[in-house]
């Protein structure tokens, strides 16, 4: 688990790494590929029970054990179960991004390896943990099973980045808290959310890094999920990529108070 500069959580932790999406601005998979640009064969699913080291022989023949490494298959979906402990060692209550570097409900992950990450939240309750996704259809499939875990440390939030796509997952059972994630945001976001199906946060953020063809967005394009989230009241966190865009309209607010230092 480490400490993020992502700005709405404190900490990410990463159980499974790795996506399928292929999203052409994914922050995510160029840190991988840093790490490790992986020639294998591109696209199955892994399973490591241990962490994988780093490994050469030196001078004398013998083999030498080095770091461990954190994408031993590039951006290839992959399940480190020797993870799963983590959050049992932090005493003082986090917000933890859960797979930030992965899409934890993507059709290829395997229900099981779901059920595996909700069990360790359970056994580290006193966290705040925050799940965000692509295919909110696996959110759906899992709610009417009775399989999503409710209460107010467990946060299901939808990433999207235009208004054509399906970015709403609320849940009006007591107990399920739902967000959209708006980053990038690619283009006017309008038609803003509808009333009657607000989520209890929106986040919203400009692409970062230097992307050929990264798109800048205008402080116009804001004005519609602005207004509507002034008049259900609903919190709405705009990422530090917006500051100075937004000037004095620039806004974090959370749905809790952040308890962690």
């Amino acid at each position: 688990m480490n400490k993020t500069k992502i700005d709405w959580c404190d900490y990410s932790w990463n159980p499974i790494t790795g996506c399928l999406h292929g999203c052409e601005y994914c922050y995510a998979r160029r840190i991988a590929r840093r790490f490790n640009p992986y020639n294998g064969e591109v696209g199955r699913i892994h399973k490591m029970n241990e962490p994988y080291h780093d490994t050469w022989m030196d001078e004398s023949g013998k083999q030498q054990r080095g770091r461990v490494e954190p994408y031993p298959f590039g951006f290839d979906p992959t399940f480190h179960r020797y993870r799963l402990d983590e959050p049992q060692k932090w005493k003082k209550p986090r917000n933890i991004f859960v797979c930030s570097m992965a899409d934890l409900f993507g059709e290829w992950v395997p229900e099981e390896w779901i059920i595996e990450v909700f069990k360790a939240c359970s056994a580290a309750y006193h966290h705040r943990y925050l799940f965000l996704t692509k295919n909110p259809e696996r959110y759906v499939q899992l709610g009417k099973e009775r399989k999503l875990m409710a209460g107010d440390g467990f946060w299901y939030g939808t990433t999207v980045t235009k208004t054509d796509e399906e970015y709403l997952y609320v849940d009006e059972r007591a107990g399920i808290k739902t967000f959209v994630s708006i980053e990038p945001i690619m283009e006017p976001f309008a038609p803003p959310l509808p009333m009657n199906a607000m989520p209890n946060w929106v986040i919203v953020g400009a692409e970062t890094g230097n992307r050929k063809g990264k798109v800048k967005p205008e402080k116009s394009w804001l004005d519609g999920l602005i207004e509507r989230c002034e008049e259900t009241q609903t919190p709405i966190f705009m990422k530090e990529s917006l500051r100075e865009l937004m000037g004095e309209d620039f806004r974090q607010e959370y749905p809790w108070e952040i308890t962690a230092n």
